[in-house]
């Protein structure tokens, strides 16, 4: 009998797993499961098909994939794992789904639409060197695609590995390389057009753990004070909170956030004695412009927060006009502890889980109790209670909204001066469809404080419901400027001006930095495709809205739309029933 031939070819090979599969499907099977199926669905699976791939096989927690290109296999890698990256901003640490990549070049034995040979266990071990999110890559891809991909590559030297008889020279792919040069442009030309600044948090300095609400409320205020002047981009409190208790380069986090200027300090308090400690930092120079130390009763941190504000604004470049200010306008607080109370309550309302946010509202509450008059408290009591409403957290939902109503009221009445005041207005009156009003409460906000990236991404999503889209998404992508590590709903936000705006391709990338779609980002999902031609995948994700919301159409899930004009709804309702979904 005639031996069959042994059929080989030299190509690019990606090996992929997928890191503590067995932990997180212990944790939560079924929910890993949809959300790898969605990573695939929308992210992996599209990735592999424009690079030209061929999935060779899958197990539960990995693949190996065969590509004619050794550069498009590791476009491929990085495309997935940049965008995975993304995905995972939002997620809890322990919840992240993460993965390996090893790249190879190698001949390779096919045999039964199966693949075998040195290049494809080279590819499984590079794969096991790689960390969670990276790839590695063997000495021969990396010399094939250096300076085709836009990426860096650090040399890992040479690699024993199990079951190959020789070393391996391997690389790691540095996949922030084309951030980091964007980055450095982007320090210079901010720079010379807008001076921008980054807020780090302040260091406590009492040695009592307990005092950590106090100062990182304190940062939060200076951050919010800087913020109300137009002449300056100011980071936003989560991005800048990102470095809390961590060691920093000053110039790494000018590039990293794309800022001129950065601000450091400590606070120490003891008793009714506060020491506050702040130096204003040239990144570029790297070189103080400026250093001060306040030691004063607690009752003048306010003055003290006005004096490191005005110094700053009139230290940089510019001499930004100080007296632009609207601390004087705002009432202050008569009960210190109250105060303290409110920076307690925001930095628990932060957090974002059901126990800090009700936590969050005793804080609160008890700031109430303490000064009944204290219109920040009763904004920042709204806020907290809207959140509690938008999660499902709430027991009584038309109750929680009812007290809701009731605090911004108050707020109002005790100080029309509070740009957080009218912000939670302004979403308030949208829900309802008050557009006109909505619109009164967002211009009082965002001339209150310009520089606020939830006032300025509300900006953007009230354009859109207004029907200009165009400018609604400038203003979504201020806000992301302002704030790099911003929440995964700016994203949706800035999906929906896109489809407004009839950009159903641009939609779709949005859409996709999202890590786990909602019903709603399902059907603009749906309503996108289906606006480019593409039925079967409008299809699949009407079916995955209907997996989350069962009884799902087109009558009331556009009962949740804002469309001031008549032509943007018809717009959306045409689209969502072309996609498939009932009407």
């Amino acid at each position: 009998m005639k031996e069959r031939a042994v059929d080989r070819r030299l190509s690019a090979i990606l090996a992929a797993d997928m890191v503590g599969y067995s932990r997180l499907m212990e944790i939560d099977e079924a929910g890993t499961l949809a959300r790898l199926k969605t990573h695939r669905l929308e992210l992996i699976d599209p990735a592999i098909a424009k690079t030209k791939g061929r999935i060779i096989k899958t197990t539960g927690d990995g693949m190996l994939v065969e590509f004619p290109s050794v550069v498009e296999a590791v476009r491929c890698a990085v495309e997935v794992q940049r965008r995975m990256a993304r995905r995972n901003l939002d997620v809890a640490a322990d919840r992240r789904i993460e993965f390996r990549v090893g790249v190879n070049l190698g001949d390779i034995i096919v045999q039964d639409n199966d693949i075998f040979g040195d290049g494809v266990n080279i590819a499984a071990r590079l794969e096991h060197l790689a960390d969670p999110g990276g790839i590695c890559v063997s000495n021969a891809v990396r010399d094939q695609v250096l300076e085709k991909v836009d990426v860096g590559f650090e040399d890992l030297g040479e690699q024993s590995v199990k079951n190959i008889g020789r070393p391996i020279h391997v690389y790691r792919v540095v996949l922030d390389h084309a951030q980091q040069v964007e980055a450095k442009r982007t320090v210079v030309d901010t720079a010379s057009i807008k001076p921008s600044i980054a807020v780090l948090p302040f260091v406590n300095m009492s040695g009592d753990p307990e005092q950590e609400f106090f100062v990182d409320g304190i940062t939060e205020d200076i951050i919010t004070e800087l913020s109300r002047f137009r002449d300056l981009t100011v980071i936003s409190r989560n991005s800048a909170f990102v470095y809390k208790n961590k060691a920093v380069n000053v110039r790494d986090v000018a590039k990293e956030f794309g800022v001129a200027y950065v601000v450091e300090g400590s606070v120490r308090k003891a008793g009714n004695r506060v020491r506050v400690t702040v130096q204003l930092i040239d990144a570029a120079a790297d070189q103080h412009l400026w250093a001060e130390r306040y030691d004063r009763d607690l009752q003048d941190i306010f003055a003290i927060q006005d004096e490191i504000t005005s110094t700053i604004v009139a230290t940089i470049p510019g001499r930004l006009e100080a007296a632009t200010q609207e601390r004087a306008k705002r009432k202050p607080v008569d009960n210190l502890a109250a105060y303290e109370c409110v920076l307690a309550g925001k930095i628990l309302h932060h957090r974002s889980t059901r126990e800090d946010n009700l936590q969050a509202l005793r804080m609160l509450e008890r700031a109430t109790e303490l000064d009944s008059n204290y219109a920040h408290a009763h904004a920042w009591r709204a806020c907290v209670l809207g959140q509690s409403w938008v999660n499902g957290w709430a027991t009584d939902r038309s109750a929680t909204w009812n007290t809701m109503i009731d605090e911004l009221k108050a707020a109002l009445t005790l100080d029309d001066n509070d740009s957080d005041v009218h912000r939670i207005l302004a979403a308030v009156n949208v829900v309802q469809n008050n557009l006109d009003q909505a619109v009164y409460h967002q211009e009082r906000a965002l001339s209150l404080n310009p520089n606020n990236d939830l006032i300025v991404v509300q900006q953007g999503e009230i354009l859109t419901w207004l029907g200009r889209a165009e400018e609604g998404v400038e203003w979504i992508k201020k806000a992301m400027r302002l704030n790099p590590y911003h929440p995964e709903r700016f994203w949706s936000h800035l999906a929906r001006a896109y489809f407004v705006g009839h950009r159903y391709a641009d939609a779709v990338d949005a859409l996709k930095r999202v890590n786990r779609p909602d019903h709603m980002q399902h059907m603009l999902f749906a309503a996108c495709y289906a606006e480019l031609g593409n039925a079967a995948v409008a299809r699949l994700h009407v079916e995955e809205a209907l997996k989350r919301e069962p009884g799902l159409t087109a009558t009331n899930y556009l009962a949740l739309m804002h469309y001031k004009q008549a032509d943007d709804l018809a717009h959306h309702r045409e689209a969502v029933l072309k996609a498939g979904l009932p009407e």
